[in-house]
């Protein structure tokens, strides 16, 4: 009902009709237009969408990854850290930082957090709180740079606009690439480093054509179409 409902707003009705849905847009062309639709009262989250020609039930073929967008992702990001030596952590500018008192509060269910960072010893306890974080996905992860001893710098990192991404069970992809605050060129350069951080996550195992389908939008604006096909050579 709250799709129908955002499908038949004036705003949207009006973005709707800004937006070619017969045509695939450059990422300079879909970032100049998506600057252009009306706006919410809120400054709303950009994200660039990929539909992905992999099997997503083969575990070889997982798609994650992180990245660092050149111009941040617009968002105050919330971070926690478990690690024997808080003071550290919160000093280098972690909102909470703790173990075991930490990992208590988690399994009583809170997650009022956006990315979750351990050291390498601390791992050990904060596998008791996987079934709360992974289906979250704010299990700190290696791969992810969110398994670390150097705290301060991964604390930096993260605030500073790396996001992470992970593919579905319908091989889709979301990443946040801004806000609609941002000016038309940051979102491009955003997109674009978003786009090739995608290509590099490409599984070995697969081959040929990798992205079936790109588009960006705004929280409350209609997908604009992205031409795939350059980045599929």
């Amino acid at each position: 009902m709250a799709t129908q409902q955002l499908k038949g707003s004036k705003r949207y009705r009006q973005s709707a009709e800004m937006v070619d849905l017969e045509k695939t847009y450059s990422v300079e062309e879909a970032s100049a237009l998506l600057n252009t639709l009306p706006k919410a009262k809120f400054d709303e989250t950009v994200e660039i969408y990929a539909h992905l020609a992999v099997d997503p039930r083969k575990s070889d073929q997982m798609v994650r990854g992180t990245l660092q967008l050149p111009h941040g992702s617009g968002k105050t990001v919330r971070v926690i850290v478990f690690t024997e030596n808080p003071a550290e952590a919160l000093e280098a500018g972690a909102d909470e930082a703790g173990l075991d008192d930490l990992i208590e509060k988690v399994t009583g269910g809170w997650t009022d957090f956006d990315v979750a960072i351990s050291t390498t010893s601390a791992m050990k306890s904060v596998r008791k709180v996987a079934r709360v974080l992974g289906p979250r996905g704010l299990m700190p992860n290696p791969k992810s740079g969110t398994v670390t001893d150097e705290i301060a710098e991964g604390i930096k990192l993260v605030k500073a606009g790396r996001v992470e991404f992970k593919m579905d069970k319908t091989a889709n992809v979301a990443v946040v690439v801004g806000k609609r605050s941002f000016t038309s060129e940051q979102l491009q350069e955003n997109a674009e480093a978003a786009i090739k951080a995608l290509l590099a996550a490409q599984p070995e195992s697969h081959k040929g054509k990798f992205l079936k389908g790109l588009s960006v939008s705004a929280t409350m604006s209609p997908g604009i179409s992205i031409d795939a096909a350059p980045y599929n050579k």
